[in-house]
């Protein structure tokens, strides 16, 4: 598992998508990303944690489960799909972004894209067990890219894109009715997962004579 920041490192394309009973073998055409990455190595193809099983000097082959197919926008990759690619986290580089693990929570739908002078609003739908972890201002990531959300509603939330990052990701690609993959703040679920556990009833002592004896009984 890579650890990554959201931040792009460059748009491939999708060479050639192989399926099986078992899943997908899929190619991606790329030259940046794979400076410095080896067999083995993770990297994220819109906002999804894969590992890196072939490559060449223009491109690399991973391997998706049929999970993965079905839990995120993987299984809709046609010959020619531009994807957003990022190299998993070294040791010792900045974190520009926020923390992604690129496990995707969920997917979403795009709704609107708004001008706002050199700007863009985009606005996401998203399904209703991805709203409690969806704060204004949090942080989250939409296809492998981190952003913040800078609107929000019962079951959609806004993003304020500037002009490198709609330029250098696959976002001015996206029309109205686009999935997307979306990957929650993992510290947000962490903050569930304690305040679940501090609602837990402590667990009962077992009724022994030493137990009692200790009780002062």
């Amino acid at each position: 598992m890579g650890i990554f920041t959201g931040l792009i490192i460059e748009v491939g394309r999708v060479r050639r998508v192989q399926r099986r009973a078992d899943g997908a073998s899929i190619v991606i055409e790329a030259k940046k990303v794979l400076q410095g990455t080896r067999i083995g190595d993770s990297i994220s193809i819109n906002g999804v944690d894969l590992t890196v099983i072939e490559m060449s000097h223009d491109s690399f082959s991973a391997d998706a489960s049929l999970e993965t197919l079905k839990r995120t926008t993987l299984g809709e990759f046609r010959v020619g799909s531009p994807v957003n690619l990022e190299r998993a986290l070294a040791v010792g580089e900045r974190l520009g972004g926020h923390m992604v693990q690129g496990h995707v929570d969920g997917t979403g739908e795009l709704v609107s894209v708004v001008p706002e002078g050199n700007t863009y609003r985009i606005r996401f739908k998203f399904g209703p067990e991805l709203g409690r972890y969806i704060a204004m201002k949090g942080s989250i990531t939409v296809d492998g890219i981190s952003l913040t959300v800078a609107g929000l509603g019962d079951d959609w939330f806004e993003v304020a894109i500037i002009p490198h990052t709609w330029r250098e990701t696959t976002l001015a690609e996206l029309t109205t009715g686009s999935r997307v993959n979306i990957e929650v703040d993992v510290l947000a679920k962490y903050v569930e997962r304690l305040m679940l556990s501090d609602r837990e009833p402590a667990p009962q002592a077992e009724l022994t004579v030493e137990y009692l004896m200790e009780q002062g009984y």
